[in-house]
């Protein structure tokens, strides 16, 4: 890496929405902390980012976000507990959810203004150095070292703001942010042409939609800072990369990985069944359950 370049330090969890889509669940509880068989969402977007060298986690968070940093803090009473009972194992589990050189930082998101102006929320740490942004519902099941990591090996070669996409069916192209991509000489790997928000299936450039992973540049700050209300009156992150493109190459990245949204009750049970089939634990009797509910 030569003197100018820059490297991914920081990343940006936005944790503030109301989970409305799980209520009566998270009426009281993130949905970040909702459970994929014994860690909640956010543990495992934790260890996405920490695998891909992040050294800081920007946690942007709101109301009824509690149990995030205490789930992230050390637990004295209940360490002591499982000491004193000689539960080594559950133990080591409590203490080594992150390594000791990360740092969280918890920013707080006054209102629901949408996923860009909780990303805006984020400057203040952040400043100017590009920077991931990782949203927990999106959870990847990856044997590339994670989604992120795959990112930012592209970042560092590019020094160029890179979004995570993967290719969804034509209908369902209103529920994300889709690009229009132009391809490279990087097997995966395409320059941005355009972006819209939710676009109409007819309406969509291609069906190559972002998905919740992002390496952006400090210049989608001033971007975000003037950038009006658009889909559902919220400043849009995707209304801010689409202006971005006019000032610096931004490009877009086929991770190799599997997506469960975590976002959408379906998604959710996938991931739990999924996962349940490969914990060290569970995989062999709840897949005799399983068996045994298919005969």
């Amino acid at each position: 890496m030569t003197k100018n370049e820059q490297r991914i330090r920081m990343a940006v969890f936005p944790v503030a929405g109301m989970g409305t889509r799980f209520l009566p669940a998270t009426k009281a509880n993130p949905k970040e902390m909702l459970p994929i068989v014994d860690k909640p969402l956010i543990q495992y977007a934790a260890e996405e980012a920490v695998a891909a060298g992040i050294e800081t986690l920007v946690f942007v968070t709101g109301r009824n976000k509690r149990s995030i940093p205490d789930h992230f803090d050390k637990a004295y009473e209940l360490e002591s507990e499982l000491e004193q009972r000689g539960k080594t194992r559950m133990l080591e589990l409590v203490r080594n959810i992150l390594p000791p050189e990360v740092t969280c930082v918890y920013v707080r998101q006054a209102d629901a203004l949408g996923l860009g102006h909780a990303v805006g929320c984020a400057r203040p740490i952040v400043q100017h150095e590009p920077f991931a942004v990782i949203l927990a519902d999106d959870l990847i099941e990856s044997e590339r070292g994670g989604a992120l990591a795959q990112m930012v090996e592209q970042f560092n070669d590019t020094q160029c703001s890179v979004l995570g996409v993967e290719e969804v069916p034509r209908q369902d192209t209103g529920k994300y942010g889709v690009i229009d991509p132009v391809a490279t000489d990087t097997p995966g790997l395409w320059d941005v042409k355009g972006i819209v928000e939710k676009p109409r299936p007819e309406d969509a450039p291609s069906s190559m939609a972002v998905v919740g992973r992002y390496v952006l540049t400090p210049r989608i700050f001033e971007l975000l800072k003037a950038q009006e209300p658009g889909a559902g009156g919220e400043i849009q992150l995707t209304d801010a990369i689409a202006r971005l493109l006019e000032q610096e190459r931004v490009t877009a990245f086929e991770f190799s990985g599997r997506r469960f949204d975590c976002g959408s009750k379906l998604g959710y049970l996938q991931a739990t069944v999924e996962f349940a089939l490969q914990h060290p634990e569970l995989s062999e009797d709840f897949k005799a359950y399983l068996d045994a509910r298919r005969a």
